[in-house]
């Protein structure tokens, strides 16, 4: 198989087969991202003799165990959607012709990634098989989603959101605690629900900003440009997150950046998980959340 660099996927993606589509990431301007650094390039496309190799590959193995099927394909990289129309349709039609069993696709996308696609194009993607898109939305605040420079702001995730809804392509978001800065991590929590109410994303998942020397953040600290919030703020951002969702979908906290990890149904779940996030609150230290924070060499 062929895999560049560091391949990073969902926790909910375990089981599905991570074929590399793209290496690297279209925009790799977040201040607060390092995750693609070990590349040497920002973006890439892998050929598509190299698609079709992976996929012949997978194909033989399989046929040694014929009790074994694959279900459902993950295309890595940070944000493969952002490949034409065109270009997606022909992977799937790969992936169908050399794995019939597989049911869905999905991968990351950015927001940026959804516009430039017609209503008719998402349409076809979905019938296609492309399904449960995973967004790295970050938050709602408009102001960390500037100074974060992540390219858009929260009017574009709803009006892309929204073609994907009509085009029933589901997805989850990825959720940055942490990333409005000091002071304002509740404000984030509230801007960022009440933009998830008005849509449909199957999960949010909730991670922990960490900021590494190598970060554009780390930078804008130095300067007195940014103020980091304090663990345990984190923590109150993430309860008033889960206290302000109305809809229904399921809150994680999975990955290494979170030291304390959960998951619940909402809104059925809703006073179980408030009950976990206050007990984190009024039991655990800023110090000793702030060395677990500290040994998180990498996400």
């Amino acid at each position: 198989m062929h895999y560049t660099g560091t391949i990073w996927r969902p926790p909910y993606e375990a089981a599905s087969l991570l074929l590399e589509v793209t290496a690297g990431c279209t925009h790799h301007k977040c201040k607060f991202c390092t995750l693609y650094n070990d590349l040497p390039f920002p973006f890439r496309m892998s050929p598509m003799e190299d698609i079709v190799d992976d996929l012949q590959e997978v194909q033989k193995a399989l046929s040694r165990w014929n009790d074994r099927k694959i279900d459902r394909v993950f295309l890595t990289g940070a944000n493969p959607f952002v490949l034409s129309y065109d270009k997606l349709a022909a992977i799937a039609t790969l992936i169908h012709e050399y794995l019939p069993s597989v049911s869905s696709i999905g991968c990351f996308a950015r927001i940026t990634d959804i516009s430039p696609k017609t209503d008719s194009e998402l349409a076809q993607l979905h019938a296609a098989g492309y399904d449960r898109l995973t967004i790295g939305v970050e938050t709602g605040d408009d102001n960390a989603l500037q100074f974060m420079n992540k390219g858009y702001g929260s009017s574009d995730i709803l009006t892309q959101c929204q073609r994907l809804d009509a085009a029933g392509i589901r997805y989850s978001f990825f959720y940055l605690a942490g990333i409005s800065g000091a002071g304002r991590g509740e404000t984030g929590a509230e801007r960022t629900a009440a933009l998830c109410n008005c849509l449909h994303p199957i999960t949010v998942g909730a991670n922990m900003l960490t900021i590494y020397p190598d970060s554009a953040l780390f930078g804008e600290i130095k300067h007195g440009n940014w103020q980091e919030e304090s663990e345990l703020e984190k923590y109150r951002e993430l309860r008033t997150l889960v206290a302000q969702l109305r809809i229904e979908t399921t809150f994680a906290a999975f990955g290494a950046s979170n030291a304390f990890q959960m998951q619940g149904s909402l809104p059925n779940e809703q006073k179980k998980l408030l009950s976990v996030l206050d007990r984190i609150i009024e039991t655990v230290s800023e110090e000793e959340l702030r060395r677990y924070r500290k040994a998180v060499h990498h996400l």
